[in-house]
């Protein structure tokens, strides 16, 4: 893979065949910025190659977004269209995959009172709930995958010159979802294969709880019964598997909603809302959150946890080594789809139904049950080093190493 075209190409081959998995006769919804215009119109071009019957894209455009939030009357942020939610609901039960590009700068609503942005937050949670629910139980393919924009690439790359900066973001994404590959399918089968081998291993060992030391940290969280860790791909109720997340490094799982207690320190920043959250230690007593603070950002960090009762509690608790290729690289990427798969995190607010054994199929009051959370937001939060250390307590109380020094003990 010598050139840009090329990478790009292997790129969008990725995202339509790994990342969403594209069906003959399927529709495919892609969210993404008019900066991205090109290698949207590269994923149609697959898509439909592959056998797609629509390709519908939903556009934004960062500069309308600031617009709004600086000019629109107060009270319009707690609005969200109807149309939207039937067209996202629709299409869900109708079998679509959804593709979302992310490529927003990680400051572009800073300086924004934080109320409109928790009223957006809010108003887009509950709208999409029935959605976002269909999303976490795996009934349709679902794929975040991210493109540059000027104002990203500047963040990331504030030493470079200008005209440097978005070619040095691609070729950093491209890297890290293996588009630089010549094999790029092939890469991420291995990927697959070796993160299901670490997620089999931690699901047979059936954890009751994990203890985090670092640095700042100092955390126990308890595993509920049947819990299952997950890692690499995902499979949808039809049988079709799917990347959700593209890059991905981690293994994941569920908290017991009630079973979180100590303190933890973020490692990396947190973008969100369009707001950079940084500094931050959060404090939990009996799984809820009972203190916040935070160097920067923490009106905008209480407003999330305000979100809703669920966003006082965890919904996902990530594994990532130190030693992954995204951490390796030594970039901070301001953005939670790369950055998370670079450290262990966390996540506030709803859990995956499907990190449950039978949780795909359980209602939402089963799951409360079995101690997963339910809430219209889910943030994931970055904690891992090379200082973090991790034990898993078996059922008879023996303790085992999980991570020293960051790195699995395994």
């Amino acid at each position: 893979m010598s050139t840009f075209e090329q990478k790009l190409e292997n790129y969008a081959k990725l995202i339509v065949e790994v990342g969403a998995n594209i069906q003959k006769d399927q529709t495919l919804f892609i969210s993404a910025s008019i900066e991205t215009a090109p290698l949207v119109r590269m994923v149609a071009d697959k898509a439909y190659t592959t056998g797609a019957r629509h390709v519908i894209v939903d556009w934004a455009d960062e500069e309308l977004i600031k617009i709004r939030y600086k000019k629109a009357p107060a009270e319009s942020f707690s609005d969200f269209p109807e149309w939207k939610v039937m067209e996202r609901e629709k299409l869900a039960e109708g079998g679509a995959a959804f593709v979302s590009i992310v490529s927003q700068s990680p400051d572009l609503l800073k300086g924004v009172d934080p109320s409109r942005i928790a009223d957006v937050q809010k108003a887009s949670g509950k709208a999409l709930s029935k959605y976002r629910k269909m999303m976490m139980a795996d009934q349709f393919s679902w794929s975040v995958v991210a493109a540059p924009s000027k104002a990203w690439a500047a963040k990331v790359f504030p030493e470079l010159e200008e005209s440097e900066q978005v070619p040095a973001l691609w070729e950093a994404i491209f890297k890290a979802v293996r588009a630089d590959q010549e094999d790029a399918v092939g890469g991420w089968k291995e990927l697959d294969r070796a993160l299901i081998e670490k997620a089999d291993y931690l699901t047979g060992k059936a954890y009751t709880k994990l203890h985090y030391k670092a640095p700042g940290t100092d955390l126990t969280i308890e595993l509920p019964k049947g819990h299952l860790w997950i890692g690499g791909g995902s499979v949808n109720v039809d049988g079709n598997a799917f990347m959700a997340n593209m890059p991905t490094e981690e293994v994941f799982t569920v908290p017991h909603k009630t079973g979180v207690n100590g303190y933890v320190k973020n490692t990396k920043p947190l973008s969100y809302g369009g707001n950079i959250i940084d500094d931050f230690t959060i404090t939990f007593k009996d799984g809820r959150i009972t203190e916040v603070k935070a160097g920067q950002g923490e009106d905008v960090l209480k407003h999330l946890i305000d979100t809703d009762e669920g966003a006082k509690y965890l919904g996902e608790v990530a594994l990532v080594p130190h030693a992954s290729p995204i951490s390796e690289s030594g970039l901070l990427f301001y953005n939670t789809l790369f950055d998370e798969n670079a450290s262990n995190h966390l996540a506030i607010g709803s859990a995956y139904s499907f990190c449950l054994e039978g949780g795909k199929t359980m209602s939402t009051e089963e799951l409360e049950e079995h101690g997963l959370n339910q809430s219209i937001t889910h943030v994931d939060f970055m904690i891992g080093s090379e200082e973090m250390d991790i034990d898993g307590e078996l059922a008879d109380g023996t303790v085992e190493q999980i991570f020293r020094n960051g790195n699995w003990a395994f």
